[in-house]
């Protein structure tokens, strides 16, 4: 009685050196460095820097431990052994690198390769541990509007040309769209075809006026909703995308609201050096090139014929282009730099299906044409009054940067020419990969966490489940005796698994977290207490020592289940409901209470077995000391 399979201690044994495998990484501890990135985006960090660098720091004698460098040449990262030499050494880069480099204070990771190459990584740590930039982002949610007017405006037109509805013009007015008919019976059939298309999407009203017939269309709190929700997703997408190619260490983005997004870079101790990715976007425009009218002129009079707007190329001439947009940046499936066949800079442009089809018709009916490429790029400008308003500004940059004719029929895949360098080639296709936010971010709140705080933050939550942890296990010991000293190496092991999930997954640990995993050291010993407590009621029934032990498993489970899965859902939910810190505390708790689930029940039988498993036995030592044993 009272023994397991071979393959119960096996598992045991795997899930144990899996989980000191990953958690391992964890002993060693982050380090302070500087970060150095170009101040232009075109531009690369090579070793002529690091040699640069190394002069300068050796001249102050502050040498670096190490270099670590970026594959693509976006940034190094140099380390060092205390705060002081870190803030020394970025004060002697940024006097020998000036201006055409950014430092950043960071924290780099000293894990070693062999545990890299086995991909074992330490935990990640929140703002509140390793210090870092927070910032809090506002969408301007009036383009989400805007957007789905345009786009509902342009459905219109082609959903009643398809129904063979004539009607007088579509126009925008204010936050509404009003189609106008010359007769109201027509007025009366639009209404209905439209009600039925976008019954849940749009409000349909009569609105008469001297113009004619007119029928107002408002979107529905629902539509508008959606399209926020949209909107909000597809930026926390992009500045994801934005965050990572900077070679900045992972973000930590998340939702706020309809209308906010928080954005976290543990380790960051400069903001600048992420401020222009968060607040600009860029993207590209293409449009036919009016060749039958003088933009010099058009300059000088200020006289825009109608149909065309006016550019300005990178040499500073302006230019005439169609207002039609032949294609934008939101079909730009993926970008890559390269060189074209007379080896100058460039950069291959694929496109989504739907982008492809309207590329390729526009295109093959203005062969021989001249078609321009333009560069559009957006900043907004934050700053705060007095009174705790914001004000903002919006920078638009625009800027010819291509005029080719087209020669043939283009269609999903085609390149870009007529760029400076290949560095400049590189920063277009990076931001044309990330692509553009579906509606423009602000800065609304931002802060920093100094190292030094979160340092004090991870010494007091360590203390604290070291007290707690130590606290149970002397209980455990003495309360239990034998049985106590499994359950402790249970809740050691629970511990070390706990640190290797969030290592294997790469979740976040925050103060929030550490507070969960304290609670977990408390949980973690209740269902050995219970089945402990199940096996001394059997042995004062009489039954015999393997009786009692094989009753107390298998009739205190079903409790033990009941009760951890009550607090599992209330894991779940408060994932669910909650945001940030919420989430961390959660996260922790449902995988204690899963890892607890694991070496309370399947842990400590496997030890008890090997202890008491097929033996004749006297007494268990199950009781306090001062009872004796049982």
């Amino acid at each position: 009685m009272n023994r397991y399979p071979l393959w119960k201690y096996i598992l045991l044994v795997v899930v144990t050196l899996i989980g000191l495998l990953f958690a391992f990484p964890n002993l060693y501890p982050s380090v302070p460095a500087v970060q150095v990135v170009a101040t232009d985006k075109n531009q690369t960090v090579g070793n002529t820097i690091v040699e640069q660098v190394n002069k300068a720091l050796t001249e102050k004698s502050i040498p670096a431990n190490k270099v670590d460098t970026d594959p693509k040449g976006k940034s190094l990262v140099f380390h060092f052994d205390s705060p002081d030499a870190q803030l020394a050494a970025q004060v002697a880069m940024n006097k020998s690198l000036g201006n055409q480099y950014k430092t950043a204070l960071n924290l780099a990771p000293t894990t070693p390769e062999w545990l890299n190459s086995a991909n074992a990584q330490p935990m990640k740590l929140g703002l509140d541990l390793r210090g870092g930039v927070h910032f809090l982002m506002e969408v301007d949610m009036t383009v989400a509007i805007d957007k789905a007017l345009d786009r509902h405006k342009e459905e219109f037109r082609s959903f009643l040309r398809d129904k063979k509805l004539r009607y007088k013009g579509v126009k925008r007015v204010s936050d509404h769209l009003v189609v106008v008919f010359k007769e109201a019976a027509v007025r009366d059939e639009a209404r209905t075809v439209l009600k039925r298309e976008y019954r849940n999407d749009i409000e349909f009203l009569d609105e008469d006026s001297d113009k004619g017939f007119g029928l107002k269309a408002t979107l529905t709190p629902l539509n508008i909703k959606n399209a926020k929700k949209f909107i909000l997703q597809q930026n926390i997408i992009t500045l994801r995308r934005k965050l990572n190619s900077t070679g900045l260490t992972e973000p930590i983005i998340q939702q706020q609201g309809l209308e906010r997004i928080v954005v976290q870079l543990p380790g960051v101790q400069d903001p600048s050096i992420v401020k222009e990715k968060l607040s600009g976007t860029a993207t590209l425009e293409f449009r036919l090139v009016d060749e039958g009218n003088d933009p010099f002129q058009a300059k000088s009079t200020g006289s825009i014929p109608s149909g065309s707007k006016l550019f300005t190329e990178r040499n500073g001439s302006p230019i005439l282009l169609k207002r039609q947009v032949i294609l934008s940046g939101d079909s730009i499936t993926n970008a890559a730099a390269g060189f074209d066949q007379n080896q100058q800079p460039s950069v291959n442009i694929t496109l989504d299906a739907k982008g492809a089809k309207r590329f390729a018709r526009v295109t093959g009916k203005n062969i021989q044409k001249l078609m321009a490429v333009v560069y559009i790029e957006d900043k907004y400008i934050t700053t705060k009054n007095d009174d705790g308003t914001i004000n903002k500004k919006r920078i638009t940059k625009k800027e010819v940067i291509n005029v080719a004719r087209i020669q043939d029929r283009l269609s999903k895949r085609f390149q870009i020419t007529g760029l400076d360098s290949p560095q400049e080639s590189h920063g277009l296709a990076e931001d044309l990969r990330a692509g553009a936010l579906a509606a423009p971010v602000y800065i609304v709140e931002e802060r920093t966490v100094g190292p030094s705080l979160g340092a004090d933050n991870i010494k007091a939550g360590f203390n604290s489940v070291i007290i707690g942890f130590i606290l149970v296990l002397i209980f455990m010991a003495f309360y239990y005796r034998v049985f106590g000293l499994v359950a402790n190496l249970a809740l050691t092991l629970n511990l070390v698994l706990i640190v290797a999930f969030l290592s294997i997954f790469q979740a976040t640990l925050t103060l929030p977290g550490i507070a969960g995993i304290v609670l977990t050291v408390g949980m973690a010993v209740d269902a050995n207490v219970l089945i402990y407590e199940r096996i001394k009621e059997e042995l004062r029934n009489g039954l015999t020592s393997q009786a009692a032990i094989h009753s107390g498993y298998e009739k205190a489970f079903s409790t033990i289940a009941d009760a951890n899965i009550t607090t599992l859902i209330a894991a779940i939910v408060l994932f669910g409901m909650g945001t940030g810190p919420i989430q961390g505390f959660a996260t922790t708790l449902a995988i204690g209470i899963a890892s607890s689930m694991f070496t309370a029940i399947l842990g400590t039988r496997a030890i008890i077995n090997l202890i008491y498993g097929g033996k004749k036995v006297a007494k268990l030592q199950i009781q306090p000391f001062w009872k004796g044993g049982v």
